[in-house]
């Protein structure tokens, strides 16, 4: 049986950068060579490619660029302008899921339980610092997390318990993204994360529950010091197993994910109450990544979940091909 061509593209110009080449260096390392032929695509700071040409010659493209330019639609976008299959979300999805106001908008409206939250540009910061702060102690409160709203990896998050806080925090995350949104702290929260495999019917995998070895699971604690820890699966009731691992399939369609993605909750120790907290629609595929772990505890090994993503980019691209792009007009009676 011929080979496929898998072009692994990775590196990008985000803040996720260097997490980006760990879970292509995983990715690579796993996929079956007796299957594949992989072609190695580093796009660096200067958002230059190496080998921009493999991506052009191979079967099946596998986007691991964390963040900007490789997470929000960007890539995907150049991917579909060359009709190349790819593995993971289409351009609205990944777009979707890079934003996180937006991904909160829309669950907020299809019925999903949402922590409160508040959002700016840095325009408005810049017009008026002091409105923004006064809205977000009235409505939020402390503590409250400061977010990049298109950023993952934790890249620019900080946890706020005073406007000292608050301001610092949002003054560093601007140096990443132009919109920010300030998120309430869910008390007694755990953090359980479930990962996602398919297209139009996806499958849940089994919780993992993340007990961070900071305050929360910051950058230092999710890819530095190693002190934080994994439950898999989660010490969680069958009732709210049940309930979270049907979340995240609802929302992975409602957000219009495909391929893969891990979907994070919040779950209050001491009433139950379930959060959505974000999708996350390239997760890594370092040692440290929860994905690849939550699927070899679901009976999924790494080489067969990578083979799995390959198959549903090509069935997604299969499906595209078939359609009709042409309209045959009626002629003109004479």
């Amino acid at each position: 049986m011929k080979k496929l061509k898998i072009a692994v593209i990775y590196g990008g110009v985000s803040g996720e950068h260097e997490v980006s080449l760990k879970s292509a260096a995983a990715v690579i390392a796993g996929l079956d060579k007796k299957r594949y032929d992989v072609l190695s695509v580093k796009v660096g700071k200067n958002g230059r490619a190496q080998n921009p040409r493999d991506v052009l010659a191979c079967d099946v493209a596998f986007p691991l660029i964390h963040g900007t330019g490789g997470e929000d639609g960007s890539l995907q976008g150049v991917l579909e302008l060359g009709n190349i299959p790819y593995v993971g979300s289409g351009v609205l999805g990944s777009a979707i899921g890079m934003d996180k106001v937006i991904q909160k908008q829309i669950l907020e409206r299809a019925g999903f339980p949402i922590a409160r939250y508040e959002y700016f540009l840095a325009t408005d910061w810049q017009r008026d610092a002091q409105s923004i702060v006064a809205r977000i102690e009235k409505r939020i409160g402390y503590p409250c997390f400061v977010k990049p709203a298109n950023l993952g990896s934790s890249v620019g998050i900080s946890k706020a318990h005073h406007q000292k806080e608050l301001r610092r925090g949002i003054v560093d995350a601007l140096r990443y993204d132009r919109k920010i949104v300030v998120e309430k702290s869910v008390p007694e929260a755990r953090e359980i994360e479930c990962a996602v495999l398919g297209n139009d019917e996806p499958q849940a995998s089994v919780l993992g529950e993340i007990v961070p070895s900071n305050e929360f699971y910051d950058y230092a604690a999710k890819y530095i010091d190693g002190a934080s820890r994994e439950i898999i699966p989660a010490e969680l009731s069958k009732t709210v197993i049940t309930k979270i691992r049907d979340m995240a399939t609802r929302a992975f369609v409602t957000l219009n994910a495909s391929g893969f993605s891990r979907v994070d909750f919040f779950v209050r120790r001491d009433t139950g109450d379930i959060y959505f907290n974000e999708i996350n629609t390239i997760p890594g595929f370092t040692k440290y990544s929860m994905f690849p772990k939550l699927w070899a505890a679901s009976g999924v090994p790494f080489a067969v979940l990578l083979d799995e993503l390959i198959r549903l980019a090509l069935e997604r691209a299969e499906e595209k091909h078939n359609l009709t792009r042409t309209l045959d007009l009626p002629k003109k009676k004479k």
